[in-house]
């Protein structure tokens, strides 16, 4: 790799606006303001620069689990998202037994202290058995402070979002002690009402999970968390954009109300993302893929998805007709401040990381940069 490449002529998306014919300059693993004379150029016209993408809620892809797998197999999902532009990446609990959990995330702290993933997510045990989804109901259990501190403590400070039904004893607390140690508490799988919703917030809740996903539906009498949540500008609202998960309608709703400051795209991906139609593991419940869409082979809830971040952006640029700029802060700026590293990715600002995503005209994507390296090559359409 040379030591500065210029990417030129494309439609750069910043925070302050899209550039026309902009250029981004790259040295080493950073984005820098200037090149030397002769540095090599990589001509883009005609295609957009984006910023690379941030799942926050991700359980795996490329045939492997983030529950379940190996290092060698959560490595394998990990870069089977880059190479469709999550350049960041969360890796996702579902519902197990404690000591399985903690045990996992022992194991996969080293992989964020490794700078491969970008923390831990507990998605359970801590749910409603009404609105379990894709979790084994028989592993449930209500949101002890004393078992949620240690999932804390066993993830040694790369625990970042722990969803819970806030609802059931011990919720309220246990937001309280994840806001105080500076973890993410999502209020997600939940039958709170529209009352119990708000008490959590104020508590220190700050992120929806896959809103409207495992939840009351919004009623006029009774509107539930949905409102609440879409309300309260203190809460971010995950969206599954996957054409399966939300009606357009649903999601310009969310939009409508949250803004485009207020929404995280994620993937919720299992095993299958990225990999194709079949029989798989979802921690211990078995799940069929069919055209993309992932259900449970014993009662065919919805589980998880098949999702990857860009064709995520691709349907909000085109089908959903969002603002470009707006799907940049949904899928990348958003999620990095969540997670307290916009330091360092989610824009193409002189300083941070190198991780860059080319799409075409039609929000194809094209190219991936990670810290300066080519994952996929826009000169040549293929992985590297």
């Amino acid at each position: 790799m040379a030591d500065h490449q210029v990417l030129a002529g494309a439609h750069v998306v910043l925070p302050t606006g899209i550039v026309e014919n902009g250029r981004v300059i790259v040295d080493g693993g950073r984005i820098t303001g200037s090149a030397p004379e002769g540095a090599p150029a990589i001509d883009l016209t005609g295609h957009w620069l984006v910023p690379g993408f941030v799942d926050m809620h991700n359980h795996g892809g490329g045939g492997a689990s983030f529950t379940s797998g190996t290092v060698d197999d959560v490595l394998t999902g990990v870069r089977t998202h880059r190479r469709h532009g999550t350049t960041t990446v969360v890796a996702s609990f579902v519902t197990g037994e404690m000591d399985f959990l903690t045990q996992r995330a022992g194991l996969l702290s080293e992989l964020a202290e490794q700078g491969e993933i970008a923390g831990l997510h507990f998605e359970g045990p801590f749910i409603s058995p009404c609105r379990k989804g894709a979790h084994d109901e028989t592993l449930l259990r209500d949101p002890d402070p004393a078992e949620v501190r240690k999932l804390i403590d066993a993830g040694r400070g790369q625990a970042k979002m722990v969803t819970l039904a806030t609802e059931l004893p011990g919720g309220i607390d246990s937001v309280r002690l994840l806001a105080e140690h500076g973890v993410i508490a999502a209020i997600g799988h939940t039958d709170a009402t529209y009352e119990q919703t708000a008490a959590a917030i104020d508590a220190g809740a700050t992120v929806a999970t896959h809103l409207y996903n495992a939840m009351p539906a919004l009623g006029h009498r009774t509107p539930g968390p949905i409102a609440a949540l879409l309300e309260d500008e203190r809460i971010t609202v995950e969206l599954i954009n996957d054409g399966t998960h939300l009606h357009p309608a649903a999601l310009e709703l969310a939009f409508h109300h949250a803004g485009p400051e207020r929404v995280a795209f994620i993937t919720d991906a299992m095993d299958a993302a990225g990999f194709g139609d079949g029989r798989y593991m979802l921690g211990p419940l078995e799940v069929e893929v069919k055209d993309s869409v992932a259900r449970l082979v014993e009662g065919g809830s919805i589980a998880g998805s098949t999702l990857t971040l860009d064709r995520a952006f691709q349907r909000a640029a085109t089908i959903d007709g969002l603002p470009v700029e707006a799907v940049v802060q949904a899928i990348s700026a958003n999620p990095a401040r969540l997670l307290g590293v916009y330091d360092r990715v989610g824009s193409l600002e002189p300083g941070k990381d190198a991780d860059i995503v080319v799409l075409d005209a039609g929000f194809n994507l094209k190219g991936v940069m990670r810290k300066g390296e080519w994952i996929v090559d826009p000169t040549a359409g293929t992985a590297v």
